[in-house]
């Protein structure tokens, strides 16, 4: 019974440790309306191209999957979470989840931030940071991630 006991004890000091600093949905589909019937209408008119050049309903079909998966982050929610020990990025296929520790630097947009793990500008950045999209919410973020990614640079500075 003891056991039992300091086992949840143990699991419950881990999530503890643990602190959502901030956490925001994006849904981009929703705050630019005008914007979403625009591209709606573009695929339906790609995907009545490629049926009537290719009289398949099959094609048309692929060609409206594969341009919608390519956009998909456009019409889906998001999900972002910053806590004490990492960013976490949900969306409907995926999540990714990387320590604080493994980024150096940041540079903020006007829809984002891009968290790079390289100290300097480089041309990987995009293929190894992460993106998180603001929602109304850009003081907020860069507060936080001032906060975890100067900590983590200045440690490795006095190393």
């Amino acid at each position: 019974m003891d056991e039992k006991g300091e086992q949840k004890l143990a699991d419950t000091e881990a999530t503890a440790e643990e602190v959502i600093e901030l956490a925001w949905t994006t849904h981009p589909v929703k705050r630019r309306p005008l914007l979403s019937l625009g591209v709606s209408l573009f695929l339906l008119l790609v995907t009545w191209v490629v049926y009537s050049m290719t009289s398949s309903e099959i094609f048309a079909a692929l060609a409206l999957i594969a341009m919608f998966a390519s956009i998909a982050k456009f019409y889906l929610p998001t999900y972002f979470k910053l806590t004490s020990t990492q960013v976490i990025i949900k969306s409907t296929t995926q999540t990714i989840k990387k320590e604080w520790s493994m980024f150096r630097s940041f540079y903020p947009d006007k829809n984002g931030v891009l968290l790079s793990p390289f100290v300097e500008p480089s041309r990987l950045e995009n293929f190894r940071g992460l993106y998180l999209i603001y929602n109304n919410n850009k003081q907020d973020v860069l507060s936080v991630l001032k906060k975890h990614i100067e900590t983590e640079t200045t440690i490795d500075k006095k190393d």
